[in-house]
Formats: structure tokens, sequence, C-alpha cells
């Protein structure tokens, strides 16, 4: 199998990422996301969609990059329940953005505001006007709390069906033509729907649309299908790379792009006039275009020159924001969401525990729980942070919201975390769920008669790893007065999807804030602790708990991890193979996950790879949807497909989707193991992975050992340089904005 998600598809989302960067349009306090791994296989673009698609641009080989799509399930499964209710959230949202603004006929000229801000952001780039004066219209007015949506039902998930031969014969038809590979037929009829065949004779670069497809495959295709007709400067050319633009910073963690940014990129792909591009997607619907205020935290307000009529709005810095409707009105969604459940919980008498109830149960704990529990008692929306050990303070509160006559549950990223909290609680009362599990209505409380969750209070934890469209999914559903906590480490890896929900509520400061005070313990938890404030400090490790394994190259790193995996770890510190996981920064090169899990399973068990490279017993991670990765073994391969053992389910994969959604994981990358944590860790930094380190990839792969942690290390000095010099990069989200009108800012 050949799978590559650091290769060109990657490389454009993080030359997306950086074109934004560069051009300031990420918030200001934003911190590292899927793009800091940048050479995590430019784990940038593998955050999002790279662990699931695997072959998702492989090295100039389209037929491999597009592999054969996962065929459709005939059985109910979970992941298809939470695409069910991902389809209807995104219909909903588009429901609101139609009632908001009318349509806009297909290739019509802009007017009115859409055509003023094209012509501001003309003006601003070509220097003829300050960002400050641009806009002559006043800010948005400020928005009222968010009515209550239309609740979700509980989701009905039909046996998924892909597109029929018909259909997709008569794609693989005008590939042929344009001499693309025919394997790329099926995910093109699926990405383009009814009448996929007319759709790209009519426009070629709607091949772009299909995951893994790079603007110089798609010129190719569309040159072979049009001939001398066929130029750089076509508008659907344009129209299609500004959308392609935009995914690839999705996949870089973006939901919005800024308008310099994204024209520069046009023009580094040879798109003649990039503001033409961008205006005919904003004509045909393709993009969204939004103009925000900037607001500099502790900077005097705007103030009215002199001469200014009386009652005339002092002109605001602003600034020019595109993103695809997907992204950007999820994001909206959310904004409103957790504005209704920050201003909808009830103070009626009688609804719930009273004030001398909450007290009690605050009285009975200490530190920061006591804390977590009275902040919770009088607000809709609470954050917690904490490293792992602060866990317990989440876990205490559910136990004693329950106790209080509470429906309480609490949702966790990975099955493990979900098992562990429901350890923590020791309360019957108290459920555990994974948040996809509580997404697809596979796990949790059932729906109330309202169609919301059954809850008064839900409990997230691992919310870093929440991205923008589960986050708006989460809270779409919750009922009106329902409590929402969301805790989590702010010093790991933010989410695999596009978003930094979690960073942006904590500099929103729209809600309370609980700092828990519980230190991680031992010599691990010293190590990280450091690594958190940018310092790494030597410790004392008495039990061998830390260890420094120094190499000269990627050929010795290699030789040492499976040493350590087979021989070291199990000897010395009593953690067999199976319980020690690998971490690497990335999929490619000498040390990246590919080398390593070739190496270990030689070792471990080796074996020919009947079924697509897999034997019985391999270790795995199955990736069923973006963001999601469940631990499991191979049991067997048949013709049904390739059957795991996933959380002690059992799992079929059918072989038209083994290549995507299964790979062997002795080794991961950072982003793939946040969430999950092992008894004993193996850390190897290559010297030519530097480039891929970060405050936050050290501080989370660092932080996934229980018990015991070795590093092998060959990056020397970058290590010290990147957990001190090295934040997160930034991503561009408008959720602060949103959120700004709504609610009221903490002190």
């Amino acid at each position: 199998m050949s799978t590559e998600p650091e290769t060109a598809a990657a490389q454009e989302a993080e030359a997306a990422a950086a074109a934004a960067q560069e051009t300031g349009a990420g918030a200001p306090e934003a911190e590292d996301t899927a793009a800091a791994e940048g050479a995590e296989g430019t784990e940038a673009a593998a955050a999002s969609e790279g662990d699931t698609s695997e072959a998702a641009a492989s090295e100039g080989d389209t037929s491999e990059a597009a592999g054969s799509e996962a065929a459709a399930s005939e059985e109910l499964s979970e992941t298809e329940a939470e695409i069910a209710a991902q389809r209807e959230l995104q219909e909903r949202i588009a429901e609101r953005k139609a009632a908001k603004q009318g349509p806009v006929d297909a290739g019509a000229k802009l007017s009115g505001t859409a055509a003023d801000l094209l012509a501001a952001v003309r003006a601003v780039e070509s220097g003829e006007k300050p960002v400050v004066s641009a806009f002559s219209e006043p800010g948005p007015a400020p928005r009222k709390a968010a009515p209550e949506p239309v609740r979700r039902p509980q989701p009905v998930t039909p046996a998924a069906s892909g597109p029929g031969d018909e259909a997709v014969a008569a794609v693989r038809a005008v590939l042929a033509e344009g001499g693309a590979p025919a394997a790329l037929a099926e995910r093109t009829a699926a990405a383009l729907g009814e009448g996929a065949d007319a759709l790209l004779r009519e426009d070629p670069w709607q091949l772009l649309r299909v995951t893994g497809v790079r603007t110089e495959q798609a010129d190719g295709f569309a040159r072979a299908l049009l001939g001398a007709e066929c130029g750089p400067d076509d508008e659907r050319r344009g129209r299609a790379i500004t959308a392609w633009l935009l995914e690839q910073a999705a996949v870089a963690g973006h939901t919005a792009l800024d308008a310099a940014a994204l024209t520069a990129a046009l023009g580094q792909r040879a798109v003649p006039d990039p503001d033409a591009a961008v205006q005919s997607a904003i004509a045909e619907g393709d993009i969204l275009v939004f103009q925000d205020a900037v607001e500099t935290p502790g900077a005097p307000a705007p103030v009215r020159e002199e001469g200014d009529e009386e009652g005339e709005e002092a002109e605001q810095p602003v600034r020019v924001l595109v993103g695809l409707e997907q992204y950007a009105l999820a994001e909206e969604s959310l904004a409103d969401g957790l504005a209704r459940v920050i201003n909808s919980l009830s103070k009626e008498e009688g609804s719930g525990p009273q004030a001398d109830a909450w007290e009690s149960a605050a009285g009975e704990a200490s530190g920061s729980t006591a804390e977590l529990i009275r902040a919770v008692a009088g607000h809709g929306l609470v954050l917690h942070t904490g490293g792992d050990a602060a866990r317990a303070e989440p876990a205490a509160l559910a136990a004693a919201a329950a106790g209080l006559g509470l429906r309480v549950w609490a949702a966790t990223h990975s099955s493990a975390g979900r098992e562990r909290v429901a350890r923590l609680t020791g309360s019957d009362e108290a459920g555990a769920a994974t948040v996809a599990g509580l997404l697809s209505g596979a796990e949790g409380p059932g729906l109330d008669r309202d169609g919301a969750l059954a809850l008064d209070l839900l409990v997230v934890l691992d919310a870093p790893q929440l991205d923008v469209e589960s986050a708006a999914m989460l809270v779409e559903s919750l009922p009106d007065g329902a409590r929402l906590v969301l805790s989590g480490d702010p010093g790991l890896l933010w989410s695999a999807g596009p978003g930094r929900v979690f960073a942006d509520l904590l500099a929103a400061r729209c809600c309370p804030q609980v700092v828990s005070r519980v230190p991680d313990p031992g010599p691990i938890g010293e190590l990280v602790s450091g690594i958190g404030i940018g310092e790494l400090n030597q410790v004392e490790a008495p039990g061998k708990e830390v260890v420094i394994v120094p190499v000269r190259d990627a050929g010795e790193a290699v030789h040492r991890t499976v040493q350590l995996v087979a021989d070291s770890v199990p000897r010395a510190i009593g953690v067999p193979p199976q319980d020690t996981q690998v971490i690497t920064p990335g999929h490619a090169g000498a040390a990246g996950t590919r080398a390593l899990n070739t190496a270990l399973k030689e070792r471990l068990n080796p074996g020919p790879g009947r079924f697509g490279g897999f034997d019985p017993g391999d270790r795995v991670v199955h990736v069923p949807a973006p963001g999601r990765t469940t631990p499991g073994r191979i049991l067997r391969a048949d013709a049904e497909g390739l059957h795991l053992e996933c959380d002690g389910a059992p799992v079929v994969v059918r072989k038209e989707q083994v290549e995507h959604t299964v790979r062997h994981a002795w080794a991961l990358t950072a982003h793939q193991a946040a969430g999950l944590s092992w008894p004993a860790v193996v850390v190897v930094l290559p010297g030519d992975a530097t480039a891929a380190l970060s405050r936050p990839w050290v501080y989370t792969a660092f932080s996934r050992g229980e018990r015991h942690l070795s590093v092998v290390q060959g990056a020397e000095q970058a290590l010290p340089r990147a957990v001190a010099e090295i934040p997160p990069k930034a991503r561009t989200t408008r959720l602060q904005t949103l959120l700004r009108p709504q609610v009221p800012t903490t002190a």
C-alpha cells in the first residue's frame, strides 16, 4: 500500500495555512494546531483527513491517492449514524443561511454589500485606502440571544448506498477521455452526485472536489477534455481553485481565510485575476465573505475625528475573511448555541437543585473541585483546565451533580477515556459516552420529547479535541436550561478538524474558568509540566520513569526503538510490548511511522501480509471518520473483509475500505495519539524531523505515557529549542468574534 498524507495535498494545506499566518489572519492569541505538526507528514492535513484517508495525495500518482473509496456497509454503524447527523446539521445551517440572505444568481455580478466588500479588499491590497477607512458601513448590529434551535431527531441510518454502477461507468468514461485514473470513478461519482459525468464535461475542474486531486492534475484533465479553449484564465478554473484552497486551509485547521491570503495563494497558482476568481466564487455561492471588526484587548475605543458629524460611528479596524459555507456556518451555529447555553440557565425556584444543595456538595469537596462545583451551580457554561490528573475534578463534579438528582453524562474523545471517567465518577447515576457515540445516538441518554439529549449536565473531557462541526452538533443537541462543562489540557495539540473551539472560548472569557491546582504526579508529570511553560528540565527518575536514549541517525533510531519495545521496557519496567506505544513526528522518512511499523511488525508479529499488508495479530488503528482513531488488532480476513477487534467490539472493514481506514499502529503520530494513553510510550525524534517539533507536539507526545517514557533523541538542540521557542501555529477562526455581541465578557 502506498499512502502518503505528507505529500502534495498536505503541502497545499500547509501553504494555505502559512499564507494566512503571513497576512496576520490568525487570531492574536492563537496557538498550535494540526498545522503545527508541519512535517508530521505535514500533519496539518493529516489532522483532518490524512489519518482517515492515508491516500489523500500520493506522490504525483492520483490513482494511488484515490485508491478505491470505502464501499458503503450494508449494516448500520456508528460511523454512518454520525455522518447522518452531520448532514442534518449542515442542512439546518444551510436553511438558516437561506433565511438570512437571498440567493445570488449564478454568474451574476455582485452588488450591494458583497460588491462593496470585494471593492474594499482590492482598495486595501492596492494601498489606495487604509483598512480602517475601507468600509463606510458600521459594524454589524449586536445579535439577540440565539433562539432555541430546531432539535436534532434520533439519527436514523439506513444502509448507505454508493453511486450506482451505471453512474460510475459514465464517470469512468469521462475520466478515461481526460487521462485520469479509472480508480477515481467511484469517488468522483460520490463526490459530485447525480449527473457527475455531465458536470465533469461542463466543468472539468470540478475534479478538485475529489479528495487527493491536486491543481496540476485537474489542469491536465481539463486540457485533455477542453483542448484549445482551456486556459489559466478560465472562470471555472479560478472558481474551483478558490474553493479548493479554502478546503486545504480547513484541512490545516482554519475555518476561514483572510481575503488577502486567499488572493495571494490564487496568484501563486497562476490564476491571472485572483479578485475576479473570488468574486465569481462568491456569486456562485461556492464561498462566503465576512467583515469582522478587529478588537484588541485593552486597546482604547475608536475616537471620532474632529469635524465628524454628530452621532456618526467612529471607524473601527476590520478584517475581511472568506470561508466555505460548511465550516463558516457551523462556527456561526456553534456561537448561537453557546449563547443559548449561557443565557438559558433557569433561575426559577424548583427547577433544579437549590443553592444550599450545591453549596453543601461543594463543601464536601476541596480545592479546585469545590470551585468547579460552585461555578457550575450558577452558570450554564464553565471551562475547566488542567493536566491528566485533573480529570478527577470533572469526574467528581459529575458524581456530585448526579447525587443532587441531575441527569448527568460525561463525554470523552476515546473509548478508553470513557471507561476511565466511568471509574473516576464511581457513580451509577452518572453516565459516560464518547463524543462520537453521543452524536451518533449509539451511546448516551437518548432524547427527550423535544428531541434534545435527555440530560441536565454534560461534562466534556478532552475538550481541545473538539472541532467546530462536532462542537456545533453537540451544543445544538443540548436542551434549554442544561449546563455544559468543557474540560481539557490547553497545552495539547488542537483538534484534528477545523477550528480551535476550546482555545477560542478560553480567550473569549465569556464564562467562568476554573484552573485545576492538581499537578500530574511523578517524574513524567514534572517533565510535562515544565514543557507546558517552555522549559525542558532534567528530572529525577529513580524508577526509570523517564529514560533518554541518544542516537546518531535514523537507522539507529529504528534499531533502538525496536529494542526498547521488544526487550528493554518489558524487562526493566514490566510493561509488555502490546502496552507500549511508539510516537514519532511523521509518517514518512527513515524513522517515520511506516519504517517503524515495518520494523516492529517484523520483530513482534512477522507475516506475509496476505490481506493488504496485514496479518492476524497485527496492531492497528481504525479511522472510520476524520479525527477518530480507534486502536485495535487484526483477527482474520475473509471474503467479507478485514475483521478487527476495537475496544473489545468486533469491526468488519470491507476490502475497499482497508487502504483508507486501517493502518498499522505500533507507531503513531502525536495527532493520532491525542486523547489516548498507554502504560509506556517511546517517543522517537529523528534528526530529519526537527521541523515538525513545537511545544504542543512535545507536550502531547511526552504526556501519553502513564508509567514510563523513553525518548529516542536524535534531534539534539532542536528539542529544547522547540519547547522554548516554537509556539502553536495560528488558526484563523471567527468564534470569538461571533460570541462577542451575544454574551458579556467575564472578568
